[in-house]
């Protein structure tokens, strides 16, 4: 282990409904939709009409400002329809399922005979590149733009977050070989990140990589706080991230020459009768993913975790990155004078009348009211009691509600992604939707500073 990475500022917020270490096979037959909306700043050129025969690894669409990234259909069947907005937008593209899948054959690698090239252009071809994000903005990495390092956290400290020492058992041949071509890729070094002291960890002992131990609460997991703690961001630098369940999709791509997105997906949160993990492609139909398994009245379901996941319903579907479906109360009752009396049964980061901090290990059955409304934006210094990052982010949220680029620039917006506003947001007495502001704050900046 070369260097710990200690935080003490964040929270830890833990729940009923923690996924057991069970594992249900589910069928892959249905419809699975893939919307570019998951895929942040991309406009998509179709590359399938409908009615069109795809194979698990082919691609649907490419983006628009570079055609070699290719985003790949996660199942084999035939396109059923696609879906338009305002101006012709896709929305999404839906595909009815195989009951057996085919896989487009891209043929057996050796990562550690090729050279970066090499390893860049096969995962252009096959459809792998959009698992490689990048920071500043976090949105899908520009090939021709060199990464200073590669980040790749093997633990989530995100509420109910998969377990992946459990999720990941068994893939270790995978892991190693996607490292070993992403270390190609880079003169830095490929930095990974688990939880100090996880002997089962199917990181433990990979070649290639620096490994760090992570102590502390969430966002520890976070990459961008391991980005912070280890190799900073400055203006004009950039750093790739490739999350842990996708590089075993890249490690399966080398070892086999198929594009298999199969992946292991936590159902977590009170509302699931057994929480427990199944497998899935992303894109799968939420309904056929919780079967009987939810309780559906008064639910709010999540694809993601509960701080940074997007809300879905049953005819939805499974994001593309996410490996988890969180299903918690849905909070549309209101408590009588609640703002005046000791709470007990929920969370707080602040000691004033709630006493969850007498009892730190205590799981909540939480609901989805923010038991307040939106009102004014004020300062209270409690954000940064849960920000572990050298930022202020008050001030960052402020200067991208008012497009101020240079102020932005200069508090640190290259460093961070909306998730690591989440706790900041589940703490603001303003009620202020902080993801959101800093999501259109890094839009804005990618359009105008590049």
């Amino acid at each position: 282990m070369s260097k710990d990475i200690r935080i003490k500022k964040g929270l830890d917020i833990k729940l009923v409904g923690e996924a057991e270490q069970t594992t249900a096979e589910i069928n892959v037959s249905g419809v699975y939709a893939i919307k570019p909306e998951n895929f942040h700043g991309i406009t998509p050129k179709l590359t399938v009409k409908i009615g069109a025969e795809v194979k698990a690894g082919d691609s649907l669409f490419y983006s628009k400002s570079d055609e070699r990234i290719l985003f790949p259909s996660p199942v084999s069947g035939k396109v059923e329809d696609i879906i338009r907005g305002e101006r012709r937008k896709v929305l999404e593209i839906k595909i009815q399922a195989d009951a057996t899948q085919q896989f487009a054959d891209f043929g057996k690698k050796e990562a550690a005979k090729m050279s970066g090239e090499e390893v860049k252009a096969h995962l252009l071809a096959s459809g792998c590149w959009p698992f490689v994000k990048q920071r500043p903005y976090d949105v899908v990495a520009n090939p021709n733009q060199a990464p200073k390092a590669i980040f790749i956290s093997g633990y989530n400290s995100a509420p109910l977050a998969a377990d992946f020492d459990y999720a990941l058992k068994g893939k270790e041949a995978e892991i190693q070989e996607a490292i070993t071509a992403l270390g190609k890729l880079t003169e830095g070094k490929v930095h990974v990140s688990i939880s100090k002291g996880a002997n089962l960890s199917p990181f433990n002992g990979v070649k290639g990589a620096e490994l760090h131990g992570l102590v502390g609460p969430h966002p520890v997991g976070n990459v961008s706080t391991q980005i912070a703690q280890v190799n900073p961001i400055n203006k004009g630098e950039v750093v790739w991230v490739v999350s842990a369940q996708d590089l075993v999709v890249i490690g399966t791509l080398l070892l086999t020459g198929k594009f298999n997105a199969k992946r292991t997906i936590a159902l977590t949160g009170s509302q699931f009768s057994k929480p427990k993990y199944v497998t899935a492609y992303p894109g799968a139909t939420i309904s056929t993913l919780v079967s009987d398994n939810l309780n559906a009245e008064n639910s709010r379901i999540i694809s993601g975790n509960v701080l940074s996941g997007t809300q879905v319903s049953l005819e939805g579907n499974l994001g593309y990155y996410d490996n988890q479906i969180t299903a918690i109360p849905e909070g549309d009752d209101y408590e009588f004078f609640g703002w005046n009396k000791p709470v007990f049964n929920k969370i707080s980061a602040s000691r004033a009348l709630t006493f969850s901090w007498m009892n730190p290990r205590k799981k909540y059955d939480l609901n989805t009211n923010t038991n307040g409304e939106h009102r004014a934006f004020v300062v209270t210094g409690s954000y940064e009691e849960v920000f572990p990052l050298d930022i202020y982010p008050m001030q960052l949220l402020k200067a991208c509600m008012y497009k101020d680029l240079d102020e932005m620039e200069s508090l640190g917006a290259y460093e961070v992604a909306p998730e690591d506003f989440a706790l900041t947001e589940f703490i603001c007495v303003s009620k202020q939707p902080h993801q959101k502001i800093l999501r259109e704050g890094l839009d804005l900046m990618r359009e105008e500073l590049g």
